[in-house]
């Protein structure tokens, strides 16, 4: 077999790969190519004018690399791998904490499926990354531009495959909730995604590397091995391991086509600035995720005669941009990294800093828990022009991997400090356990083939030695693990960089003298009566607690309903913790009452809004808004929604809220407002309309129908007087036949309500329906209909009670046992606000003593008086003796009425009986 050429600095490499191909696979044709093809984006990575620096995302290796990079070079552009329009935003890191995430997000889309929205990409940065390295240095170095070059937010959208938004993310999206969820369902965009996307070629290394998750294999294969590398190193290792990554792919997949979309997008977008600015390519420096590194496109480097690429113009979405605080748990969920991953690299990084005597950059302000490294400044003088390649990947490659030896101190400290922790949270551990995780743990390495145990080694080792039984309180070991190795640290976004709402909401709230920033919850009370100053304060945490999430903002004592404000009130806040809430309620407005009057429009205004959502928006309107003009527009609204109406579904609910809005206009107002008349006047029309299909129809719950004859039978009197007419109601009522025991015992309660149906008249069907064994198993159907009849017509109260006790007087036992728990589930599940009706006038009717039960006689089976004679009762009389003694108001009514008084009271002309004659 003829030898290969070799050509180039790495040509010797690529023949010993080929040789090898030939030696493993017996011919040099699949992998021969694979393997040298490799070595090809090597060389044509490192040979381009435009020096790439290939990155991993959260990789202090990266970092440590970039830093002595940026000081040696000391480049005049950057062209960073990040959404273009996201650079305003990059200068307000500056007040904040790490980590924080930039988000990009829209509500009101434009170009894309209305499902979608709303709209959001987060890109999180931390410390310990090479990206904000590249910031720092680049806002902090006089002269210096950054230039963000991937393609932007609208376009991460439109690239992305309709049927699947989230697609878009190089992680999944996920909402688990406490620090883990502070992404919300944002996209995620990250600098250098980095990692097999061959599921076999990751199965295999983990399996050969012996670890559980790829970022334990990351770390222990490349991270510790490239801390210590020289420059030229990390380059060609980089670009190797993305373009391995890259070849080992399936090819044709949609997400294969979008990165070379992109690929074209930054390197059209680096021509174009390069073209405009005239700056020399050999004064710039292009970041970038390895993977890119490695492109083969045909617009790759400058030295490229292919057409720019086509980008295509952004949607009219209005897109808004602020930074949010991240955590390291929310970005180890929001791109599938191990648990405790981000913060063994920010350990990591702040070991490699220290023991290599770097300065890390860092912007001027920035907030951070401790002060580790000075501000970068440049020590030494730049170098720009990189050297002729050189193969140091052969050596690298081929050399032994340098024994790090067993640190004891750092590992017996960890030991120490698990035992602490865990002590500290309910376990009892001892110091054998801190011996037996000593011991495992370089058990553990050695398994693994590790000369020293790692992290992963150690958390490993901690919960096997300690986790014995059960896991007490809400921290298990290995959580403990990633509070003893950093912990889960949590950003946090400055007054300075937070929208204009958020901070109108800290001023507003400063009366209570609480650093609302902090992330533990606080307390605070309210004293109204006593400091009438802070009733605007309690105004706004109301509005905060509609808007924000349930343990934002929450009322411990206190209470806003119509009518009533509370003069004491005390709350929990948590504004802190739920900074990323407060924050995107900024992108919709520039006040609280702004964002909750939009809302408000937007959901009686939806496709799915109702009337009785109309009602509640109105409720909320005048408990926390003092705008009468909204509450007109949102109850119009309502009545439009009502009579559009095509079921009853929500009948029960807009009986319940109309009573309440009524009630509450009636003790407030002068007179109802023109809308409430709509509404009554409009529900009474629609509901007798509704009621004979409604009252046959199976999908009709009994709720709901008496929900409609309670909005009928109460608001009657409102109805007539605004026009309507009874005769409807009556000809509704004829015209329904429920065949349902439960709607037909209905019916017959509204008939009855109408003056159809006397009371005896429905004793008797009852007693009826009783004496009948065959209908005797549905009988609790018909006595959850009267029950649910005690809704529009609670006069029937004491009829219910006599028929639920002539039931159980006079069914046998064979009938009655087995009939009970239907009874009681039938109750319990068609009317259970009901229930306490019937308990308490049960309580009326029944003896209260037990001695009194054996004389005591039912009032329906008590001896009717005789006829003729005329009982009065006492309360009458005393009525007739007081208007007696004060025949003013009398004569005043009957002058009113055109009608004599006589002896004081009102009587009627001849023919008509006195108003209360014989009553003296």
């Amino acid at each position: 077999m003829t030898a290969p050429t070799v050509v180039g600095p790495f040509g010797a490499l690529r023949a010993q790969l080929t040789d090898a191909a030939s030696a493993f696979a017996g011919s040099p044709d699949a992998l021969g190519a694979i393997l040298a093809g490799i070595v090809d984006d090597v060389d044509r990575a490192l040979g381009e004018r435009l020096e790439i620096f290939p990155v991993c995302h959260h990789s202090p290796a990266s970092a440590l690399a970039m830093v002595r990079r940026l000081r040696a070079k000391q480049p005049r552009v950057i062209y960073l791998e990040l959404c273009e329009d996201l650079q305003p935003l990059l200068g307000e890191l500056r007040n904040c904490r790490l980590p924080v995430a930039v988000q990009a997000f829209a509500s009101e889309l434009s170009g894309f499926p209305a499902d979608w929205g709303p709209l959001s990409v987060v890109a999180p940065v931390t410390e310990a990354s090479a990206e904000y390295q590249a910031i720092a240095y680049a806002l902090e170095t006089p002269g210096v531009e950054l230039v963000l070059v991937d393609r932007s937010t609208d376009h991460v959208f439109q690239w992305s495959p309709r049927e699947d938004p989230a697609a878009a993310s190089t992680g999944p999206a996920v909402d688990t909730g406490d620090e883990s969820g502070l992404h919300g369902d944002a996209v995620g965009v990250e600098i250098g995604d980095l990692r097999p996307r061959f599921a076999e070629l990751e199965a295999y290394l983990l399996h050969h590397g012996k670890v559980r998750h790829w970022s334990e294999w990351w770390d222990q294969y490349v991270e510790r091995p490239l801390a210590d590398a020289d420059y030229d190193t990390y380059r060609q290792v980089m670009v190797l391991i993305g373009s391995l990554f890259r070849r080992l792919r399936p090819a044709g997949t949609d997400r294969l086509d979008r990165d070379e979309d992109r690929e074209r997008y930054m390197w059209t977008r680096m021509r174009q600035h390069l073209a405009t600015s005239g700056v020399d390519p050999s004064e710039c420096l292009y970041v970038c995720g390895a993977f890119h590194a490695a492109s083969r496109v045909e617009q790759f480097g400058l030295g490229s005669v292919a057409a720019d690429f086509d980008i295509t113009p952004r949607t009219d979405t209005r897109w808004r941009y602020g930074l949010i605080p991240s955590s390291h748990s929310a970005i180890e969920a929001q791109f599938g990294l191990a648990p405790g991953s981000v913060s063994i690299a920010a350990a990591t990084w702040t070991k490699a800093v220290s023991r290599h005597r770097l300065s890390p950059y860092r912007l001027e302000g920035q907030r951070a828990a401790a002060a580790r490294g000075r501000r970068g400044r440049a020590t030494t003088a730049p170098s720009p022009v990189v050297g002729p390649v050189s193969d140091v990947l052969t050596g690298f490659l081929s050399a032994p991997p340098d024994l790090d030896g067993l640190d004891e101190a750092e590992l017996r400290g960890w030991c120490v400090d698990i035992v602490r922790l865990a002590r500290r949270n309910g376990y009892l551990a001892s110091t054998a356990d801190a011996i037996a995780v000593f011991e495992t743990s370089v058990l553990l390495a050695g398994l693994r083939n590790r000369a020293r145990p790692t992290a992963y080694d150690f958390a490993d080792a901690a919960v096997t030695c300690i986790e014995k039984d059960v896991v007490p309180g809400r921290r298990d070991v290995r959580r403990l693990c990633e509070i003893l190795l950093g912990g889960d640290r949590i950003g946090q976004v400055g007054y300075d960089a937070l929208p204009p709402l958020a901070r109108d909401v800290l001023d507003r709230l400063q009366p209570l003298g609480l650093a609302l920033e902090k992330r533990p919850i606080q307390r605070a009370l309210l004293d109204l009566a006593g400091h009438p100053e802070l009733a605007p304060c309690s105004d706004l945490l109301w509005i905060l607690r509609h808007l924000l999430p349930p343990d934002a903002v929450r009322p411990i004592m206190g209470e806003r309903r119509l009518g009533h404000r509370s003069i004491q009130e005390s709350w929990d806040l948590a504004l802190g913790r739920n900074q990323r809430a407060l924050i995107e309620l900024g992108y919709e407005g520039v006040t609280v009452e702004q964002v909750l009057e939009q809302r408000l429009r937007r959901a009686v205004r939806g496709s799915g809004a109702t009337a009785s959502g109309a009602l509640a928006a109105v409720e909320d309107a005048i408990r926390l808004l003092d705008s009468p003009r909204l509450v007109d527009e949102l109850g119009a609204r309502a009545v439009d929604l009502l009579a559009a109406e095509r079921t009853v579904d929500d009948a029960p609910d807009v009986l319940r809220r109309i009573r309440r809005l009524l009630a509450h206009y009636r003790a407030t107002a002068p007179i109802l407002p023109s809308w409430c008349e709509a509404f009554v006047t409009t529900g009474y029309a629609h509901y007798c309309t509704l009621l004979p299909t409604a009252v046959t129809a199976e999908e009709t719950e009994v709720r709901q129908v008496a929900a409609m004859l309670g909005f009928l039978f109460s608001m009657e009197g409102l109805a007539l007087s605004l026009g309507c007419d009874r005769h409807q109601l009556e000809l509704a009522v004829a015209q329904s036949h429920p065949t349902a025991p439960a709607k037909v015992a209905l019916l017959w309660a509204g008939r009855h309500q109408l003056g159809l149906l006397p009371l005896a008249e429905l004793r008797a069907r009852c007693a009826e329906l009783l004496a009948n064994p065959l209908v005797v198993p549905a009988f609790p159907q018909y006595l959850a209909g009267l029950v649910h009849a005690l809704e529009p017509v609670p006069g029937l109260a004491p009829f219910v009670v006599e028929t639920m006790s002539t039931a159980f007087a006079r069914l046998p036992d064979p009938v009655l046992l087995p009939w009970l728990p239907t009874l009681i589930t039938t109750l319990r599940a068609q009317g259970p606000e009901l229930v306490p009706l019937l308990v308490r006038e049960a309580g009326r009717t029944f003896p209260g003593a037990l001695p009194e039960l054996d004389s005591w006689v039912p009032p329906w089976l008590a001896p009717s008086a005789p006829t003729g004679a005329v009982t009065v009762a006492a309360p009458q009389r005393r009525v007739g003796v007081l208007l007696a003694a004060h025949p003013e108001t009398t004569e005043a009514v009957a002058a009113l009425l055109n009608v004599r008084a006589r002896g004081g009271l009102a009587v009627r002309s001849p023919g008509v009986p006195a108003m209360a004659a014989g009553r003296q």
